[in-house]
């Protein structure tokens, strides 16, 4: 697959979770709970229709062994979209550690986290891996 195409992986769905994410914190603004914001966009998400599990336990393996301990990214959004919600000031590079290892687990292309605490602005990045 080209870089291009690649690029546009999970495009369209990409455009609807973000507006479905900047409608939440336009509604609500910044600094609230992640725990609030995670309530709030999966309400926006199922009145615009668009796919999503929450907190889906997934599975890790170590030399074909399936260990107990499980990660538990907070959306899957369309089947194929790892989402991980922060509230905090700033993203950290740890932030991005964690979602890229949810889309390392389950072989996901698409990654976005998304930070609804700035008072001011949405804070977000895609990842395609």
């Amino acid at each position: 697959m080209s870089a291009d195409a690649e690029k546009g992986l999970f495009r369209e769905e990409g455009y609807a979770l973000m507006g479905a994410a900047f409608e939440v914190h336009k509604v609500l603004g910044g600094g609230l709970l992640e725990e609030i914001y995670q309530e709030s966009l999966e309400w926006e998400l199922q009145d615009r229709r668009i796919a999503f599990a929450s907190k889906v336990s997934l599975r890790v393996f170590y030399k074909q062994v399936e260990l107990k301990k499980r990660y538990i990214p907070d959306l899957v959004v369309c089947g194929g979209m790892m989402v991980e919600l922060k509230a905090v000031k700033e993203l950290l590079p740890e932030h991005e550690a964690q979602l890229l290892n949810y889309m390392r687990v389950t072989k996901s292309r698409v990654g976005y986290l998304i930070n609804f605490g700035p008072l001011r602005a949405l804070e977000w990045k895609r990842f395609v891996i």
